[in-house]
């Protein structure tokens, strides 16, 4: 039997995990669905090394975002045969990837989530139910019911009342299936007046998704996969926006637009200690091995590994073809399709530096995905359903060309700050990257409030961002804070009998939650930092 708890969150990505620490720790019964058999979304099921703003390691984000990343690095000094040196470095990067300062393995990441809530599991205030998702949602009287959830392995169905409903899914699934409106896709320029927004709306031009996989590499043998059965219509791909093939290591570059080749080279010689992650610096794509390294076997002692591990999340395997809401089993079969094409071309034709072809060595590891064949659990989604809320962000509220390096918009239901460019990757509606700068931003208790429905909040990407700005809100630090304010907003309505819409338009009721919030370690403001 499942308990009917004070707040139901529906999706374990880290939003959700987020959302349920924060509503246990205000004393609530919580239910936590994950579709996968991982929490831990982005981090973990769908294998992405957290995204972060270059402070991270000094502020910009809430207290328990920093727990969890020192729980990681923690895990490695603790269990990993790390140089003496690499353990000692308080901001140790795992992995050495460029893309971030604390590059790391899924299956840590899912061993500290674990933890974190461990402790309100065995109390009884939390019951984790992996492997279920949500099939229908009963609603009346602007307020959801229940939520009817199915089990992915048996097709069992239960329905789960509770008094809050948190949509921490990748997808925002809870705003279709509760009838709560939302926007997919882009809205047009003249909704908000945004420099980058198509003319007419677009529901169907959705940011493509990235099955993405990890690859050790081994000189001398042969790990050479089938050959796919799409990689002939992969391998003679050519995007129009694209300089050649997308089977290729010439790409654009995301800023510019301008062709620009990627190296690859497997285990180099290089100190992973001098890797410096700092992407208002150097964005850090362009040499793909350690671009997302997750494993740098030269921080270890000798012979400990015999290869690093890279991530793949590349231009190469982004897809886009169709977009992934409303076409969900379609878009993940051509999409796996097209990240097994890539794995198969890499070690079968890929250019090499010494004047051959293919890498048979690289060698897929499921063991690090949790999978049969190494490819993630789960789409990396980048773009959900958003809601069409109290306060929408637009681009006038965080794009440096709008406001200036030193700009900022601020917000007087601030509940949290985000930092990252705006970043679009290649979309369903035939556009090319979208990449520009944007300033350190306040997120608004405003987006996390529908405008109608007084009972579900959004506890992901499903906040009130548009097409343009869910490009810099999208992020991992920002994911947890949405979902870390939407529990804890869920719990404070509860123990003070008020509804979000009077928290957020009431000084005196927004002050008391901001006590809340202040008390646990979000941050709310950003020192004086400039954007890039």
């Amino acid at each position: 039997m499942i308990p009917e708890p004070d707040i139901l969150v529906v999706g374990g990505g880290l939003g959700g995990v987020a959302a349920a620490l924060a509503a246990c720790r205000a004393g609530r019964s919580v239910v936590l669905t994950e579709e996968t058999d991982w929490i831990g979304g982005q981090l973990t099921s769908q294998a992405v090394p957290p995204d972060e703003h270059p402070w991270v390691e000094q502020f910009g984000t809430t207290a328990t975002y920093r727990r969890l990343r020192e729980g990681i690095r923690q895990y490695y000094r603790q269990w990993y045969p790390l140089r003496a040196e690499a353990a000692a470095l308080t901001d140790l990067n795992p992995g050495a990837g460029r893309v971030s300062k604390l590059c790391h393995e899924p299956r840590v990441a899912l061993a500290v989530l674990e933890g974190m809530l461990a402790p309100h599991r065995a109390a009884g205030r939390l019951t984790v139910l992996t492997e279920h998702r949500p099939v229908a949602a009963e609603a009346d009287n602007d307020v959801v019911r229940a939520v009817t959830l199915e089990d992915v392995r048996d097709g069992t169905r239960r329905t789960v009342p509770a008094r809050y409903v948190l949509d921490a899914t990748e997808t925002g699934e809870l705003l279709h299936l509760a009838g709560v409106e939302h926007v997919n896709g882009a809205e047009s320029r003249a909704e908000f007046d945004e420099p980058h927004a198509p003319d007419e709306a677009q529901p169907n031009n959705q940011q493509g998704i990235t099955v993405c996989f990890a690859l050790s590499h081994h000189e001398g043998e042969d790990h050479t996969i089938d050959r796919p059965a799409d990689y002939d219509f992969w391998r003679d791909y050519k995007p129009d926006f694209w300089p050649g093939p997308l089977l290729g290591f010439e790409a654009p570059d995301p800023r510019t637009l301008e062709p620009v080749p990627r190296t690859f080279e497997p285990n180099p010689d290089l100190d992973p200690l001098a890797v410096s992650a700092d992407q208002s610096a150097d964005a850090g794509d362009k040499e793909l091995w350690g671009f997302r390294r997750i494993l740098a076997r030269k921080l270890h002692t000798d012979g400990a590994f015999d290869s690093d591990i890279t991530l793949v999340n590349w231009p190469l395997n982004d897809y886009w073809l169709r977009p992934y809401i409303g076409q969900e089993a379609e878009a993940l079969r051509e999409a796996r399709q097209l990240s097994l094409s890539v794995l198969y071309w890499l070690q079968t034709e890929a250019p090499r530096t010494d004047g051959g072809t293919g890498f048979p060595g690289l060698r897929p590891r499921p063991d690090v995905t949790g999978t049969a064949d190494g490819l993630a659990k789960a789409a990396y989604v980048r773009e959900s359903r958003r809601i069409k809320a109290v306060t929408t962000v637009t681009e006038h509220d965080v794009s440096i060309d709008l406001i200036g390096p030193y700009g900022r918009t601020r917000h007087r239901d601030s509940v949290g700050v985000g930092n990252y460019r705006i970043d679009l990757h290649p979309s369903t509606g035939g556009d090319g990257y979208v990449d520009i700068g944007s300033v350190p931003f306040e997120i608004p208790l405003g987006a996390l409030v529908p405008r109608r429905v007084r009972n579900l909040l959004p506890a992901g990407k499903n906040l009130g961002t548009t097409h343009i700005t869910n490009g810099c809100y999208r992020l991992h630090p920002v994911e947890w804070n949405v979902g870390e304010v939407a529990g804890a907003l869920a719990a404070h309505c509860l123990a003070e009998d008020v509804e979000p819409h009077q928290v957020q338009a009431e000084d005196k009721r927004f002050e008391e939650f901001a006590k809340v919030l202040d008390r646990d370690g979000v941050q709310r403001h950003w020192p004086d930092v400039r954007g890039y």
